[in-house]
């Protein structure tokens, strides 16, 4: 049932894919014209978050993944470890590195490239428990060898657990580098996202990115992540945000470390533009840190089964931004 069921909706992501365009074009110029304006050094990975909520409703195979963004228009792919159900018949590195195996056959049958890898059940790195986090450390170290089995250049990571500025500063500098340290070892870039609590400060982000001091140790930048505290002392929505980072500040003071870019979206108006973003303001800032890659593309849709019309908004919005930029 759960095979048809997957079957029946990325069949309907595919056919959808081509009203979704047209309905893009409207807002925008034709997207091919939009690209070639654009600097070649720019392209586009679709963040596996985009298609968390059919795979979480069980109407859609995580690992279908490489496919659907292939149809989408991208060339990169960027995984997410929490979509996957961990085999817990097996030692945890075995499930890692068999799911790795997996991902590079998708991959490499579809020709899409590896760029990303979010790691969100490794343990929490700035745990309060040193035998815990230290356990974290090893956890993420396992994710490191998968970046390097599939060939993705990065993992993203989480600063969780201490709420306490000083201290988290201190185990997060600790964590980082030990992690960074074996990284190294296997040329991959440890990014640090800010995501939640106070990763989502970016004063006290890159202080922590500068005290490590190592090259393969950078920051993901996410344009909506910057509620620093929220109503109760909760980590996540729907509680309310009571302390938050001015964004466009945030975004700023990120790039100069940043590995990539999480091109966040929610909302858009008639027009195609983000309605609590001005990605106009975003992309500037992107562009005057002279970053050259990968721009990951995350819509999180918290209501559709189908993300694909917001999946190619928010494409069609950063290429129309950054061919506006000075």
């Amino acid at each position: 049932m759960y095979k048809i069921a997957s079957l029946l909706l990325f069949c309907g992501l595919l056919f959808s894919c081509k009203n979704a365009s047209e309905k893009v074009e409207k807002t925008s110029k034709n997207e091919t014209e939009i690209e070639t304006g654009t600097k070649p050094s720019y392209k586009f990975s679709l963040a596996q978050w985009s298609i968390h909520l059919p795979i979480s409703r069980g109407t859609m195979d995580p690992m279908d993944f490489a496919e659907i963004a292939k149809k989408l228009g991208f060339t990169g792919l960027e995984y997410v470890d929490q979509l996957y159900e961990i085999d817990e018949t097996i030692p945890y590195r075995e499930w890692v590195m068999n799911l790795a195996k997996a991902w590079k056959e998708k991959s490499d049958a579809t020709g899409m490239e590896n760029v990303l890898i979010m790691i969100d059940r490794a343990g929490e790195l700035v745990d309060a428990s040193v035998s815990k986090r230290k356990e974290a450390v090893e956890m993420h170290k396992i994710w490191v060898d998968a970046a390097e089995y599939i060939g993705a250049p990065s993992l993203r990571v989480n600063l969780f657990g201490i709420t306490e500025p000083v201290e988290w500063h201190k185990v997060s500098v600790i964590s980082l580098k030990n992690l960074s340290e074996y990284a190294a070892t296997k040329n991959i870039k440890i990014l640090v996202e800010n995501h939640a609590e106070l990763s989502c400060d970016a004063g006290k982000l890159v202080a922590v990115i500068k005290e490590v001091n190592m090259p393969n140790c950078g920051t993901l930048p996410d344009f909506a992540n910057f509620c620093v505290k929220r109503e109760g002392g909760s980590r996540w929505g729907p509680a309310p945000c009571v302390e938050e980072y001015d964004p466009y500040k945030g975004i700023a003071e990120l790039m100069p470390y940043a590995g990539g870019v999480s091109a966040k979206s929610h909302l858009f108006d008639e027009n195609g533009d983000e309605t609590e973003i001005d990605y106009y303001r975003m992309m500037q800032i992107v562009k005057d840190a002279n970053f050259s890659g990968y721009i990951g593309i995350e819509h999180e849709d918290k209501v559709s089964d189908d993300p694909t019309e917001g999946i190619l908004l928010t494409k069609a919005l950063v290429i129309k931004a950054l061919d506006q930029a000075k």
